[in-house]
């Protein structure tokens, strides 16, 4: 039976890999995977883990001199893994998708709450304080929701923007056919409501800047359920206090790491903007949790054990991950290896 070193290893994931587990050793480590926690995975033949782990450099190495043939990614986003270092010593799989619609959902949730200050009510009427002053929200109806990145969660996003009646633009690379598309400029001149669903990426690092926030129309919301570094989170903080922005919904924080799925809530926060951001009522901070389905957890599992499974029985790999030397592309499935040549 093959060993599988699990990191970051929550509640809800145990329950949701031992409910359809039925053909690995499965360990379960609380720790995060990185250079002082990867020898743990000594003597697997796997190990699987999560965005917010550190697969740098020295834990690629690790694992390798460890044995470990495979790394399985529970989770779509991969920046935090150093590909060159694994280029052909360690493959490396990940889960593309597991529920678009959970993560779209919890973006319009975060976008509901901000406008109308639900979170702010619900505190309120917790204490017996049922004055509404200070509540008042707008109309999203007529309004005009600027989705950046047009992925499976943009184009879910786009379609509660337009049941809610919203008219709806879009800035991506890579068009589909049925969005109006505009540049990353009018996107922000034009839009009341911004969502990020798109990569992070060297090209995509502070996409939102204090030049982007210079740039936008005044009021306007930020809705970030996709990688906190698209954000600079200073230039935020500076449009939030002179009223660019309106409000703000993050599931994301670029500095994070330390932080989100831990409690902390008993230690002093180091970290100053987190700390200022926290402290908004016009900005509701949810711990990257868009993805927490009952729906996206058995999708994650279910996903996660077949790349093992396609990888442990030779065949080819659906969801392989890869550095490609010859383009300097990480490559998000084998067989887009001539496009990456091109």
């Amino acid at each position: 039976m093959k060993r599988i070193a699990f990191f970051d290893a929550k509640p809800y994931d145990r329950e949701s890999f031992d409910r359809i587990n039925s053909q690995y050793e499965i360990h379960y480590y609380e720790d995060k995977l990185n250079p002082e926690t990867a020898r743990l995975a000594a003597g697997f033949d796997a190990a699987c883990a999560f965005v917010n782990d550190d697969i740098g450099t020295q834990t690629v190495r690790i694992l390798i001199d460890e044995g470990v043939g495979v790394l399985a990614m529970r989770c779509a986003g991969y920046s935090n893994v150093d590909f060159q270092a694994a280029e052909g010593r360690l493959t490396v799989v990940r889960v593309p998708a597991y529920s678009p619609h959970a993560v779209a959902e919890h973006a319009m949730g975060m976008l509901l709450t901000v406008n109308r200050r639900l979170h702010k009510a619900y505190i309120r009427t917790r204490e017996f304080n049922f004055n509404i002053s200070g509540l008042t929200g707008v109309d999203l109806y007529g309004k005009t929701a600027g989705v950046v990145g047009t992925g499976k969660i943009g184009r879910a996003f786009i379609e509660l923007c337009r049941g809610f009646g919203m008219r709806v633009i879009a800035h991506d690379p890579y068009p589909v056919e049925g969005i109006d598309y505009v540049t990353l400029t009018q996107l922000l001149h034009e839009s009341d409501v911004i969502s990020l669903h798109c990569p992070l990426t060297q090209q995509s690092h502070h996409l939102l800047d204090e030049a982007a926030f210079a740039q936008m129309k005044r009021g306007a919301f930020i809705i970030n359920t996709s990688r906190g570094a698209l954000i600079d989170s200073t230039a935020l903080l500076k449009a939030l206090n002179d009223g660019t922005v309106r409000g703000a919904g993050l599931d994301v924080y670029e500095e994070e790491t330390e932080y989100f799925y831990e409690d902390r809530s008993i230690e002093p926060i180091r970290d100053d903007v987190l700390s200022l951001l926290v402290s908004k009522p016009n900005v509701l901070i949810t711990s990257h949790q868009a993805f927490l389905t009952e729906e996206a957890l058995a999708n994650i599992a279910s996903t996660t054990l077949a790349n093992l499974d396609e990888y442990f029985s030779g065949r080819e790999l659906t969801n392989e991950v890869r550095y490609h030397r010859e383009s300097g592309k990480v490559v998000e499935d084998p067989r887009r290896l001539q496009t990456a040549r091109n």
